[in-house]
Parts: structure tokens; sequence; C-alpha cells
């Protein structure tokens, strides 16, 4: 993700007083309303909604990491390292760790 970009989604919620007067849990239960939103969109094959909701889903979580003073970049990079040898297999279209 361009670092510019993520510094202006946090410009943006700091000028709104994001930071001053939300919390990190608020920003989770943002985040699961648009991913509630996501779901709805590809039950019904919509990309540009779709992309609407990632993108909304990616600013709540800008937002949340940089209340937890860290950044998707890092959370990223968190992850992949506890799944990057994972086995697992396919089940019904979705991976399932062993």
């Amino acid at each position: 993700m361009n670092e510019n970009l993520e510094n202006r989604v946090i410009e943006w919620a700091n000028e709104r007083g994001i930071f001053e007067h939300s919390s990190p849990l608020s920003q989770a239960y943002k985040t699961e309303e648009e991913v509630a939103e996501l779901l709805h969109a590809a039950c019904n094959e919509n990309l540009e909604d779709y992309k609407d909701a990632v993108g909304d889903i990616l600013v709540t979580l800008i937002i949340g990491c940089k209340m937890y003073d860290t950044t998707l970049k890092d959370c990223l990079a968190q992850a992949y390292n506890e799944i990057k040898h994972r086995k697992g297999k396919m089940i019904d279209g979705l991976f399932v760790k062993e």
C-alpha cells in the first residue's frame, strides 16, 4: 500500500477528531460493519461495492493500527510470518489449517 495514501487517511481521521474521540474497539466495530457490506457485495457479485467495502475496511484498519502505534504493513508481516509454513487443505473452497 502506498504509505503516502495511508498517511493521508491518518490525516483525514485526525482532522475529524477520530483519534481524540474514538477507540480501537470502536474502530473494530466499524470494521465489522464494513465487512458485512463486503459480504453483501460478494453475495451480489458487485465489484464496485466490493471495492468500496474493501477500501472502507482498510480505512478502519489504518485508523485502528495508528491507535495502537503500528501499521498495516507491520500487521501483515506478522500474519505472514505466522502462516508462511502453515500446512492444510482446501475444503469447500476454503483453506483449513492442520
